[in-house]
């Protein structure tokens, strides 16, 4: 019997995450599904492949049987007693099918599978986080076929019953004193098969489509910050309810703004002599212009705090500041004239050193005397 390897077709490893067996198969999906490869049967059958194995990878019970037995059993493989699982390793997952089947609790059929979680990376600027924002996005997923209204068949036919399991969605058999019970392969439990699929959704009951999402950013996001958006994810399945969008945010760096939490820092450059003199000028906040008093004699370095001017925060406790550096820029192009004022400046200090270090040892020589 041909015995495929599911995490080979979807090209995962055993230890694949449910998150990343999904992301395999949509992409995989995207790309040999019918639609785009129409009249190309490799493709086709290529595609078949990928839904068979997601179908029991993506299914926790089904993989863990998958993963013990290193296939899904049927009754075909019970046949010869030499092929039934170990009692320390094949009752696992089959415990509950055992003893239904031994107490007699009737057939169980597959109930309706939520849908996947989707995720969508979202990049904002500062100036956004400062006050929130709308965006429109655009999600690519799958919505119930509108033409078989989500039942996978032709429009006017019905499914038919498993021949297989005959309608119940199991297969049992006796080995000796137990009654087995074991998930229909054929039908994967839902005891009907199609056999006039739909043609615009070849019998899934879904399709591709790409859905418009009016996206409220709040004010105070971060980077790393996760929105849930409930039900936008991925239709269910058999009824089954949707799943969820989950939109990571990436605040994308500012020009002139860094971030350390709620507050913003800004570097502003002033000259050598509006530090020395002081001055009144303008400086860039995330809301306009402000405008800010340099007191005579600031060192280059000085940090001033803009009360109220930094981001609000995520969970509604107040607004942060706003940190001005001021940053002193030496000069590197003088004029002649500028040049002639700085040396005569320089002449100006160094005579101030000369008489504050004579004026320092006179001090020194009257404390020792």
């Amino acid at each position: 019997m041909s015995r495929r390897d599911y995490y080979h077709i979807l090209g995962v490893g055993r230890e694949a995450s449910s998150e990343e067996i999904k992301k395999a198969y949509r992409m995989l999906a995207q790309r040999f599904h019918p639609d785009k490869n129409p009249g190309d049967q490799e493709c086709g059958e290529r595609f078949k492949e990928i839904n068979e194995a997601y179908s029991v990878l993506s299914d926790p019970e089904k993989r863990s049987t998958y993963d013990r037995y290193g296939y899904l059993p049927s009754v075909r493989d019970f046949e010869d007693y030499s092929n039934f699982p170990p009692f320390s390793t094949g009752f696992g997952s089959l415990f509950e099918d055992l003893f239904e089947g031994f107490f007699g609790t009737g057939s169980r059929r597959t109930r309706g599978q939520r849908g996947a979680d989707l995720r969508y990376d979202l990049k904002v600027e500062l100036s956004e986080v400062a006050s929130g924002t709308e965006r429109e996005i655009t999600i690519p997923r799958h919505e119930s076929c509108t033409a078989c209204l989500g039942r996978g068949t032709r429009k006017g036919t019905q499914p038919v019953p498993c021949p297989t399991c005959g309608g119940v969605g199991q297969i049992r058999f006796s080995q000796g004193f137990f009654s087995i019970g074991q998930t229909c392969t054929r039908c994967q439990g839902e005891g009907r098969i199609i056999t006039d699929p739909c043609p615009e959704c070849s019998g899934r009951g879904r399709v591709s489509v790409e859905r418009k999402i009016s996206l409220k950013v709040p004010p105070g996001v971060e980077t790393g910050t996760r929105l849930r958006i409930a039900g936008e994810g991925e239709s269910g399945i058999g009824g089954g309810p949707r799943g969820d969008l989950y939109v990571q945010i990436e605040v994308l760096p500012h020009p002139l703004f860094t971030r350390e939490g709620d507050e913003v820092i800004c570097e502003v450059p002033i000259s050598y002599t509006q530090a020395a003199l002081g001055d009144e000028i303008e400086v860039p906040t995330l809301n306009g212009r402000h405008r800010l008093v340099i007191p005579p004699g600031t060192p280059s370095g000085k940090s001033f705090r803009l009360k109220g001017k930094g981001l609000p925060n995520l969970r509604g406790h107040g607004r942060g500041d706003q940190q001005v550096r001021l940053v002193v820029q030496v000069p590197t192009k003088l004029s002649a004239r500028e040049r002639e004022l700085l040396q005569e400046l320089a002449s100006l200090e160094q005579a101030a050193a000369e008489q504050d270090s004579k004026g320092i040892f006179d001090r020194i020589r009257e404390k020792w005397s």
